[in-house]
């Protein structure tokens, strides 16, 4: 499994520097940015991490970032920080999905526990888009016919109804549901609608 990487964005350098010992010291692979410009000419590798993201710096700040980023199709996790406490800027910053928003100087196992909630966030997140591309795969493998009884189905239909709305025997739409189940790997009909669910997201 790949080590998380920790973007670190800061204009300050003695702040990236600090930061980045610590989190190699704990295992973590790091890479250091000095404004948000830098970090959006390095888009970052398909891996898990975080952001660890200055508010206040030259250039673009850690709120238009954040923003930015939104447009993203796959984002990371971000924890601000700041040398001010800024209430209105660390509630525009935790409603638009911040994980934290901690005021430096920090301490060392505050901003540990922080990433690794970031962390957390981040394989959870990864984990969910892995479930819903499974999910569009099995379905791409039915037929039309198969489709319209995975509907029904979910709807809550009894196999009369459906065989009297699809013109087919019920036999035929027990052999259709057998093939929904095992193609969409659902071992109930719980399951199968969960898997529904998902494709509409």
């Amino acid at each position: 499994m790949s080590v998380p990487v920790i973007h670190v964005v800061d204009d300050d350098e003695p702040m990236r520097t600090a930061v980045e010992r610590l989190l190699r010291a704990t295992g973590y692979e790091v890479r250091t940015y000095a404004s948000a410009g830098d970090f959006l000419l390095a888009p970052p590798e398909p891996v898990p991490g975080c952001l660890l993201l200055d508010l206040q710096m030259p250039g673009p700040s850690g709120l238009e970032l954040q923003q930015a980023l939104q447009r993203h199709p796959v984002s990371l996790p971000i924890v601000f920080l700041t040398g001010r406490g800024d209430v209105s800027s660390s509630v525009r910053a935790m409603k638009a999905g911040a994980v934290d928003f901690l005021t430096k100087p920090v301490e060392p196992a505050e901003l540990l526990k922080a990433v690794e909630a970031a962390l957390a966030r981040d394989r959870s997140a990864r984990a969910r888009r892995e479930s819903i591309h499974d999910v569009q795969a099995h379905y791409a493998s039915l037929t039309a016919r198969e489709r319209s009884v995975l509907d029904r189905v979910v709807a809550g239909e009894p196999n009369k109804q459906i065989a009297r709305a699809l013109g087919i025997t019920e036999r035929t739409v027990k052999m259709h549901r057998a093939q929904v189940m095992a193609k969409m790997h659902a071992g109930s009909v719980a399951e199968l609608v969960r898997s529904a669910e998902q494709l509409k997201r």
